[in-house]
């Protein structure tokens, strides 16, 4: 099985991919055919692991995908994390993406500086203090780009 099969059985990347082909090598050790993998690894990414007719080893590696799916799902914050704009005259967009990424679960607090306008993850000015992650697409390819100048 490859990433993108897991993709479409509703397995998402991360940790949960990684249990999923875990679960995957349990089950051909088993002697279980490439579709009945698919759709126990389906129910797995709904949370319905039906434990009959399969060994204990199976329904722990399948249990673990489910965990695993469900830890990845997003709920986002009551309130978003505290944060300030610095500078007057920003693009509402860059505005709103601040919103946003101020609204992660694992956002701790943020700042938006004056040459904030529209990034990828995060408005380029922007900067996202995280808890417990690391969000490798919350850059601009303009860092400073006004900041240098000022």
């Amino acid at each position: 099985m490859q990433p993108k099969d897991l993709i479409e059985l509703g397995i998402p990347r991360g940790e949960a991919m990684k249990r999923a082909f875990a679960a995957v090598a349990v089950m051909a050790a088993e002697g279980l055919d490439a579709s009945a993998m698919r759709e126990r690894l389906s129910e797995a990414a709904r949370g319905e692991v039906d434990a009959e007719g399969l060994s204990e080893a199976v329904v722990e590696a399948l249990r673990a995908v489910t965990e695993a799916v469900d830890a990845s799902v997003y709920v986002p914050r009551e309130e978003p994390a505290p944060w300030r704009v610095w500078g007057e005259g920003i693009d509402g967009e860059a505005v709103k993406q601040m919103e946003r990424a101020c609204g992660l679960p694992v956002a701790v607090r943020g700042a938006l500086m004056p040459d904030g306008h529209v990034g990828y993850g995060l408005p380029i000015g922007g900067v996202l203090a995280t808890r417990g992650a690391v969000i490798p697409y919350a850059v601009g390819v303009d860092i400073a780009c006004r900041m240098k100048l000022s």
